[in-house]
């Protein structure tokens, strides 16, 4: 079997902590759901194996034991926080890492009820997050940048995506990407970004925000790839209570989050409709969040969400 084929169960994650971490290797595992590039087993009450599955770069499970430690202390939820390094081994060729339990339950599997609470802790996270990262920090090519330099990612998922789905919005949905694409450029310092905030990179307790996972597109760069959460993660009419309490977003950093917005919609919804055609990391519960998420751009008036 090649490294990818490699089938990740429970047998082989006692091997591997039994030979690098025995400490750790009786303690009861459980799969969690869900993971394409690295798949998630829960170790015991307070920690997970995050093991990589499709990934075989190791970069993205460098940065985070690197640099998730130093961003936790001042962050206002709970993240994955490293404790324990996996090395490859003859048994698994690739890396993993032991890292710190976030209680909760992935928003695609879940829902946000109490939207004004979210609002804020959305607000309250992004704003200890977004702040200027050091000279070495990680830089990305495709994330963190300019609307305008992921305009061919756009019209990929425009243009996979069933016509149907997208339907009579197919014209709004891609005035709002050209008046991103059209919106002046980031003018603050590079900040961190999380980069990849989704229904399932965060975890809901109590019918709001209680946990950010999944730091492996961590960068720096414009603070507007994470503002698009206000549309993707947060229900109708929350939005506008985001930005107010955040206050930092200037017209066109909202500008620019809107079309980010519509960018993952877009991604949320092809990986839903692969996943009910049976197709390789498919998500079939990714597409309705990626429909819900567009309708939540489309109904937003394009105002300013700050004094």
């Amino acid at each position: 079997m090649t490294e990818i084929q490699i089938e990740i169960t429970a047998g082989l994650i006692r091997d591997l902590l039994q030979d690098q971490h025995p400490d750790l290797a009786e303690l009861p595992l459980r799969e969690v759901e869900g993971g394409w590039g690295n798949q998630m087993w829960c170790l015991g009450d307070e920690l997970a194996v995050r093991i990589q599955r499709m990934n075989t770069n190791p970069d993205e499970q460098l940065k985070e034991r690197r640099w998730l430690p130093l961003l936790a202390p001042r962050l206002p939820l709970p993240i994955p926080v490293p404790v324990r390094s996996g090395a490859p081994c003859e048994r698994f060729p690739k890396i993993w890492t032991v890292m710190t339990w976030v209680p909760g339950l992935p928003l695609d599997h879940g829902a946000i009820t109490r939207g004004e609470h979210a609002a804020d802790t959305l607000a309250a996270f992004l704003r200890a997050l977004h702040v200027a990262a050091p000279a070495d920090a990680p830089v990305d090519s495709g994330i963190g940048v300019h609307p305008r330099d992921c305009t061919d990612g756009f019209q990929q998922f425009f243009d996979s995506v069933d016509a149907d789905a997208i339907g009579s919005d197919a014209a709004d949905v891609r005035a709002i990407w050209d008046d991103a694409v059209a919106a002046p450029a980031w003018q603050g310092p590079p900040v961190w970004v999380h980069g990849d905030l989704h229904p399932a990179n965060v975890v809901v307790a109590d019918g709001t925000l209680a946990g950010v996972v999944d730091f492996g597109a961590l960068c720096v760069g414009d603070p507007a790839w994470d503002l698009a959460a206000a549309w993707v993660l947060l229900p109708a009419g929350a939005a506008t209570r985001f930005f107010a309490a955040y206050a930092e977003a200037d017209e066109a950093t909202v500008r620019r989050a809107r079309g980010l917005a519509a960018l993952k919609s877009l991604f949320l919804m092809l990986m839903g409709q692969n996943g009910d055609r049976g197709l390789p990391g498919g998500k079939p519960a990714w597409g309705p969040a990626g429909r819900a998420a567009l309708d939540r751009l489309l109904s937003a008036r394009l105002t300013r969400f700050h004094e």
